[in-house]
């Protein structure tokens, strides 16, 4: 058995290790009924080598694959300005354009930082909408290109955006019985991927903390599943869990006092709630069929989870003050891997509407009007992991005979596959906002 732990400060801002893939590969499989036109033209570069990161290349993906924008091609543009007085609104305007970002990068004289100097304009109102000057090393171009993303998206949109968030994946390649186990940490379009932990043995389940300083996850490397919480700052972590049996499904309440989890201690897989400040250990349900995959309502009062107590695997939800469950799907043959969204309304989960289809997709569940909306048509989608700003759903699939991470809009209209390392990729997890 051999484990490595790699986490470390540095991971806030440093990314020098990252995975060499195929370009982000984005469809657009419907668009929205009017996607907004902007336009993204290339920041201008004083610095003479070429740099590694082309940041306007990457704010126009960021927005385009969330299908709500159609970023203007760079071999239709009239015009290449890099700062308001190069500016032409006609220019623009012909080619139908709503809104316009341009910049331009230097170098911060005497060090190694750039400077990032950029500014969003309204074309149909001709005025510039705001400006900013971003200072950062070359290394964090993408990070910076990101920023811009979240500002631009949130000036059109009037929502928060969640391109500078991250996520954690698990990656398992190798023969059986010499399998090597990964965890991931990476940009949320699986860029800059760094390797967390290395094992001989399964990773499972990983979990962000709800600040983002920590998380959890499932390893087997004493050859038993035993839950960890570690820190991702310093490295430092703790073995929470340590029970005969089954431990598995870590995931933090929102306010951030307890994790629930799967335990088999006392016979079949039933959901318990560890608080994490007194070590108090809550059984939250009792029944003979298995009880797992344990999620949260946003108020921390309830835990989601899924049973098969009827027959087939169908979602739950358990008061913690104590009570009977209540089931909450009934129209579909199995529902499973429940989770809120953060309007606490939509639910996203795995369904199979017949015994027929043999087809598992991702879809959201509205509790309030019971409308479904099934968002992905592959046979084999699971693990949903939803963006913090409710936008987007990543999720594990099938391609090629192994396993790949893609996401998808809220709509269904708009997907993409995340670049990923040799083997299969797993259970995907959605960071919090981070700053």
């Amino acid at each position: 058995m051999k484990l490595r732990s790699l986490l470390v400060l540095v991971l806030v801002f440093a990314f020098s290790a990252s995975i060499r893939a195929a370009e982000l590969n984005i469809e657009i499989t419907r668009g929205v009924d009017n996607p907004i036109p902007v336009a993204i033209v290339p920041f201008a570069w004083e610095g003479g080598v070429a740099l590694e990161e082309d940041v306007a290349q990457i704010i126009a993906s960021n927005l385009e694959q969330v299908g709500e924008f159609r970023a203007l091609s760079r071999a239709n543009m009239l015009s290449m300005p890099s700062e308001e007085r190069e500016v032409h609104y006609r220019d623009w305007r012909i080619l139908a354009q709503q809104y316009l970002v341009v910049g331009k990068i230097s170098r911060v004289p005497g060090g190694q930082m750039v400077q990032v100097q950029w500014e969003f304009f309204d074309i149909n109102r001709e005025r510039k909408v705001l400006g900013e000057v971003l200072t950062g090393s070359v290394s964090q171009l993408r990070d910076i290109a990101h920023e811009i993303s979240d500002v631009v998206y949130r000036e059109i949109t009037g929502r928060r955006g969640a391109f500078a968030t991250k996520i954690m994946y698990v990656s398992a390649e190798g023969n059986i019985g010499d399998m090597t186990y990964r965890l991931h940490y990476a940009d949320y379009d699986g860029r800059r991927a760094q390797i967390l932990l290395e094992s001989s043995e399964p990773i499972m389940s990983p979990a962000w903390s709800p600040d983002g300083s920590q998380i959890a996850y499932v390893s087997f490397e004493t050859d038993l599943p035993r839950i960890y919480i570690q820190d991702l700052a310093t490295g430092q972590r703790r073995q929470v869990s340590n029970f005969s049996g089954i431990n598995s499904s870590p995931v933090w309440s929102p306010d951030g006092r307890k994790l629930a989890m799967v335990l088999s201690k006392d016979g079949s897989p039933d959901v318990y709630v560890l608080d994490l400040a007194t070590d108090q250990l809550t059984q939250i349900t009792d029944h003979p069929r298995a009880e797992t995959e344990p999620a949260w309502t946003l108020d921390s009062q309830y835990v989601l989870f899924t049973s098969d107590r009827t027959g087939q695997p169908q979602i739950y939800q358990a008061d913690l003050s104590g009570g009977f469950p209540e089931r909450l799907t009934f129209d579909c043959f199995y529902c499973a891997k429940a989770q809120f969204m953060p309007d606490g309304v939509n639910m996203v989960h795995v369904r199979r509407e017949t015994r027929q289809d043999n087809t598992y997709s991702i879809a959201v569940l509205n509790m309030e009007t019971g409308r479904v909306i099934t968002l992905t048509d592959t046979a084999l989608d699971e693990s949903p992991s939803v963006a913090p700003n409710g936008r987007m759903i990543m999720y594990g699939t099938t391609y090629n005979g192994r396993g790949v991470l893609d996401a998808v809009s809220v709509d269904g209209r708009a997907k993409f596959r995340l670049p990923s390392p040799q083997g299969d990729v797993r259970e995907p997890s959605w960071s919090p906002y981070l700053n």
